[in-house]
């Protein structure tokens, strides 16, 4: 892959005054073959692995920043998917101790987060799965990197919905265990889980990778705000061009960065993600770059086929730039981690029906936003299981990270903190679904499933 000399300008160019960074590096590792009868063993074999692979991506992360002078925010390790490692050692206090080994050698090794505490359950749950949830809210209020996820439900084997019914209760305990209910941030439930994503909190190394990888996570959107500026008269198909061949740019000088950080570690490159993820920080709002478009603030209407448009562009340009794009690529938009967004729920413009039909062409889902503490368990279920039924009919990846804050009630805000940004607490439909819910049972997959 040539890098021409007007492309190192363009790219310098979006470092220094359009928030371009790599936001993350991810490397996936397996832990099938760290398994041992013994578990003392077993946590050592796994704190080894992890922290060996992972100071050396530190070390390497840091002197390609210093080489090209692009950011890499996050250094991060995902894992093979804990529930199915741990089938031999099924007790709760071992579940929480092998979270703290991996919480200790990522905190050794200067690890932003270790994710793939988590497992995969859209058929059925084993006995190591239902352990899994039930210790989850001692998990994520005890650790500090340790982010889990489970994946409950594809368009292959539609949704569990008896895994769903587990979630409210477990992240209303998660939420009274953690300060300012912190610990659901680091909890993803997803449908169509991709195996490679590299972003947090839902990052795995999948059963069908190889015994590791490298994944980058790139952003820009600071950079797709400032062409879009440039073009505010023209219409939709030039609008999607002009982003398309930013972000194609945006995705070679990712893909640079990643292939040399993976042969400085000796190990396979594995894909790309060209998602535009937000931070709070001033440039890098993903609503912004929608707002550009000529919506006024995101959540009115027209906001849908905004996001639809911009989604569009980014996986055609960051197609055309790698072969090896993958992830989840496309657009986040989270509440609290997006400055516009939080801006948008305060002013009364971006409500939760409306952020989730926005999902319905986005790239996650709903993401990192607050509802009230008292929010029923069924209620919180019927969230997820809404959000994650438009991924498996559409056939895409969606998620929900949902926050339910004790003591906090509509209109209220609570503060997380650094990439975790602010999040305004949304109202909640006051009727409720618990009869529909209490049946249980899996969703049959859609006709769309069945293409052999």
């Amino acid at each position: 892959m040539t890098i021409t000399l007007e492309e190192v300008y363009e790219t310098a160019s979006m470092i220094l005054y359009q928030n371009l960074d790599i936001r993350t590096t991810t490397l996936g590792v397996n832990l099938k073959d760290c398994i041992d009868s013994d578990f003392e063993k077993f946590k050592q074999n796994v704190y080894h692995r992890i922290y060996s692979f992972a100071k050396n991506l530190v070390a390497e992360a840091e002197k390609l920043e210093l080489k090209y002078g692009i950011p890499i925010v996050n250094k991060r390790i995902s894992i093979t998917p804990i529930s199915l490692v741990m089938e031999s050692h099924c007790a709760e206090d071992k579940f929480l101790g092998m979270a703290r080994t991996l919480d200790s050698a990522a905190r050794d090794a200067g690890i932003d987060f270790i994710g793939g505490f988590g497992a995969l359950v859209q058929k059925g749950l084993t006995k190591s799965d239902r352990m899994l949830i039930e210790v989850l809210p001692d998990v994520l209020s005890q650790t500090e990197r340790v982010c889990s996820f489970l994946n409950v439900g594809s368009t292959v084997a539609g949704l569990n919905l008896d895994a769903v019914n587990l979630l409210g209760r477990m992240l209303k305990l998660t939420a009274e265990k953690s300060e300012n209910a912190i610990g659901c941030a680091k909890f993803v439930v997803f449908a169509n889980a991709p195996e490679d994503n590299p972003f947090m909190a839902g990052a795995f190394h999948g059963v069908g990778e190889g015994d590791v990888a490298l994944n980058i996570g790139i952003s820009g959107p600071g950079v797709v705000k400032s062409v879009v500026e440039k073009n505010l008269e023209c219409d939709l198909t030039k609008l999607s061009e002009v982003i398309k061949r930013t972000v194609f740019k945006i995705t070679r000088a990712g893909e640079l960065v990643g292939r040399e950080l993976a042969a400085a570690l000796n190990i396979p490159f594995g894909i790309v993600d060209i998602s535009l993820a937000s931070t709070t920080a001033a440039g890098d709002s993903v609503a912004n770059v929608l707002e550009a478009f000529g919506i006024e603030k995101i959540g009115a209407h027209g906001s849908t086929l905004a996001v639809a448009l911009l989604m569009n562009a980014v996986k055609k340009g960051g197609a055309m730039a790698s072969g090896n794009v993958g992830g989840l690529s496309g657009t986040f938009i989270p509440v609290s981690e997006d400055s516009g967004m939080i801006d948008a729920v305060q002013q009364g413009a971006l409500s939760l029906d409306k952020l989730e039909a926005l999902t319905a062409v986005c790239s996650v889902g709903l993401d990192m936003f607050a509802i009230p503490g008292d929010a029923p368990e069924e209620t919180i279920n019927a969230i997820i299981a809404d959000e994650l039924v438009i991924g498996i009919v559409n056939n895409k990846t969606t998620g929900v990270r949902v926050i339910p804050v004790p003591g906090k009630k509509a209109g209220d805000q609570v503060e997380f903190g650094g990439l975790l940004g602010t999040a305004p607490v949304m109202a909640i439909n006051p009727f409720s679904s618990k009869d529909f819910l209490k049946r249980g049972g899996r969703l049959p997959a859609p006709v769309t499933s069945m293409r052999n």
